[in-house]
């Protein structure tokens, strides 16, 4: 069966604060055993200097977003807390096509929505929690697809820069009988405003890089030419400036942009809820027969069909 009929325990923030110190020391050991430097599965790191790293996405066929997925991001997240000289990482992938498609809808996203992580959150939330108040700059280089929970990945990023000509970005869930649980809903409206954001998240349509960049979902969107060089000067700049001058400037500006753990964890319980609906769970079985995950052609245009799923 699909993972949508499993049920998950609904959490507070009084819990969370219960398991943070059991789970820093499982921090610390994860810390000592990552090894980063070489080829990872899924996540290819390349340190380009010890104050510049670059993430590469590499799961093929689709980057799909799964519990292996999340380890392997809980696994840089442990490495760059342990890396003093660190101070930008940039997000790519090695497929231009799909930066990070979507979370994967065939039940295997393990128990990242049940374990919590160092900062006490889920899984799944403490992914983004902890990069959005790193004190290492977090930029996504965007090519190709990124949905749904991969697009609340690159809003938990600190900037984002797409491909005017190959980005589609899309937060699909209400479309599917969902609604986004990983930080959409939270981070969209002070980017965009509240009506942008509903007609990004109520629509269930993609977003090509210009209009991305015209509503504020990304900072900017350059020819796909000049992507690289672009991304490239900023983070090497940055990565030239004292590092507590930048932990210290984003310091405040998380303090005044980013959600509350108890928004966030209100999200992820209601969108738990959403999982069990009978409604979602015919959509997502359309989906897959339609060949979603298995037929690249429908991987890349799926939300064009969201809109006539359920016609006969």
């Amino acid at each position: 069966m699909l993972i949508f009929i499993r049920t998950f325990p609904v959490y507070k923030k009084a819990d969370i604060r219960e398991r943070q110190i059991h789970v820093c020391k499982m921090d610390e050991e994860r810390t000592k055993e990552c090894d980063m430097t070489e080829s990872v599965t899924h996540v290819r790191l390349i340190e380009e200097s010890s104050a510049y790293w670059r993430a590469v996405f590499d799961y093929p066929p689709f980057n799909i977003v799964d519990a292996s997925m999340f380890e392997r991001l809980q696994d840089l997240l442990a490495k760059m807390d342990g890396s003093p000289s660190l101070r930008v990482v940039v997000f790519e992938s090695a497929n231009p096509k799909f930066y990070l498609s979507h979370f994967d809808l065939t039940g295997k996203i393990g128990n990242i929505m049940t374990s919590v992580g160092p900062s006490g959150l889920p899984v799944l939330m403490d992914t983004f929690a902890r990069l959005a108040q790193s004190p290492v700059v977090s930029i996504a280089k965007i090519r190709g697809c990124v949905r749904g929970v991969s697009s609340e990945f690159v809003l938990a990023c600190d900037m984002r820069f797409a491909s005017r000509e190959n980005t589609q970005l899309g937060q699909p869930e209400v479309a599917v009988g969902l609604h986004p649980g990983g930080g959409g809903t939270e981070r969209l409206p002070p980017l965009v405003g509240r009506g942008r954001a509903l007609e990004i998240i109520l629509s269930g349509n993609d977003f090509d890089g210009e209009t991305a960049e015209r509503y504020g979902y990304v900072n900017r969107a350059l020819p796909d030419a000049e992507l690289d060089g672009f991304v490239n000067a900023l983070a090497r700049r940055i990565a030239s400036f004292d590092r507590r001058a930048i932990a210290s400037a984003k310091t405040l500006v998380n303090r005044v942009s980013l959600p509350s753990a108890d928004r966030l964890l209100d999200a992820l319980n209601s969108f738990q809820t959403t999982l069990t609906w009978p409604e979602s769970q015919q959509r997502i079985k359309t989906l897959l027969k339609r060949g979603l995950q298995q037929n690249e052609d429908f991987e890349r245009g799926w939300p064009a069909a969201l809109g006539t799923l359920l016609d006969s």
